[in-house]
């Protein structure tokens, strides 16, 4: 009988455990190939200024059958930011903004991942910025998922969520109304493990 009880109590922590989600490697093979990490803010609003940071890296989980135990982690080489224009790249790396002096990296690692649909999802997690982390909510589309033409598989995600620049100390007061908002837009494709 105990011989027995060990052997059920064994199946069911097997089958809890190994439902588990399956763990994906943000894809950067080729440095932006098939991830980019893009930003737009206004300028003095009668134009948007586009941004972007091409060097992170990251990994998340993901299951359909259980999309709710979701998880990201991403690490970004904030030197690899490029707005196309020297003067003000050189004006973002200042300490008026991303401080390049004292900081070079920044993250962000989620906290919870609640669906809202069937391809939609509200993703939450603390962001790091220029030495300052704050809570953020990135709204989420599932692109979709599947194997690839080498053997692999692939799953596909884009978000897009609202900062203010002045939660992480960045003075755009020049820009007016225009300075109190950037939008971030995060499209990946991840190659499980």
């Amino acid at each position: 009988m105990k011989l027995l009880q060990s052997v059920v109590l064994s199946l069911v922590l097997a089958a809890s455990f190994g439902a588990s989600a399956d763990t994906y490697v943000i894809d950067d093979s080729e440095k932006g190939a098939h991830a980019f990490l893009q930003f737009r803010v206004k300028h003095l609003g009668y134009s948007w200024l586009w941004g972007r940071f091409d060097d992170f890296t990251g990994e998340f989980t993901y299951d359909p059958k259980k999309p709710e135990a979701s998880t990201i982690s991403v690490d970004i080489n904030t030197l690899s930011l490029d707005s196309n224009h020297g003067l003000r790249d050189k004006h973002l790396k200042s300490k008026d903004y991303l401080n390049f002096d004292k900081f070079t990296k920044a993250s962000f690692k989620s906290t919870k991942y609640t669906p809202t649909g069937d391809k939609t999802a509200k993703l939450e997690g603390d962001l790091t910025l220029a030495g300052m982390t704050k809570p953020i909510t990135i709204d989420v589309n599932v692109v979709g998922g599947g194997k690839d033409p080498w053997g692999g598989y692939r799953q596909g995600f884009e978000g897009r969520t609202i900062l203010n620049p002045a939660d992480f100390g960045f003075k755009l007061a020049k820009l007016g109304e225009a300075g109190t908002h950037v939008e971030m837009f995060i499209s990946i494709e991840g190659i499980k493990k």
